[in-house]
């Protein structure tokens, strides 16, 4: 196995993986549905509902990382929406398993996702304790804090850039 190092230890080789929700196949969309229930119902005490129809819809996309193994280490979830007729994105299920945290594996799931986004306008309903993060890829809070499943979210936005429309 080819290794780097990384932080005086050494780790694998971690590939970013994207695919839209059509293209997933069976093993694939269950790692990422197992890393969230482990990092969200689990690890964070919080049963809700996982399965919420979003993630074979056609305009949903998968973001994920993996290691040399084939694990799913990190994931997010960006979906295209279009309230009022405008064309939103939407990120979402973010999530990185324990033992790979504090590495960077969100921040580059962030980026490519919103390299995906573009100029379109971005939202996210952050847990409140990350806000810090999504502000450093261009999110600001809109609105109050609010509880979504017992746990405290803030609503933030990267506003749309250019000639999205």
């Amino acid at each position: 196995m080819h290794q780097r190092p990384y932080d005086g230890e050494l780790c694998m080789t971690v590939a970013l993986r994207r695919n839209w929700a059509k293209d997933l196949d069976a093993a694939t969309l269950y790692e990422l549905l197992k890393l969230r229930v482990e990092v969200f119902v689990v690890e964070q005490a919080c049963p809700y509902p996982e399965l919420d129809g979003r993630d074979l819809l056609a305009e949903t996309r998968h973001f994920w990382l993996e290691g040399e193994d084939g694990q799913v280490i990190s994931t997010l979830r960006l979906m295209e929406e279009h309230p009022g007729g405008e064309k939103v994105f939407r990120i979402g299920r973010v999530c990185t398993k324990r033992t790979d945290r504090g590495r960077g594996h969100t921040s580059r799931l962030m980026q490519a996702a919103l390299a995906e986004v573009g100029t379109y306008p971005c939202r996210i309903d952050a847990q409140t304790y990350l806000q810090d993060m999504y502000a450093s890829h261009g999110f600001i809070r809109e609105g109050e804090e609010f509880i979504e499943d017992g746990i405290p979210h803030i609503a933030m936005v990267r506003p749309a850039s250019g000639g999205a429309s």
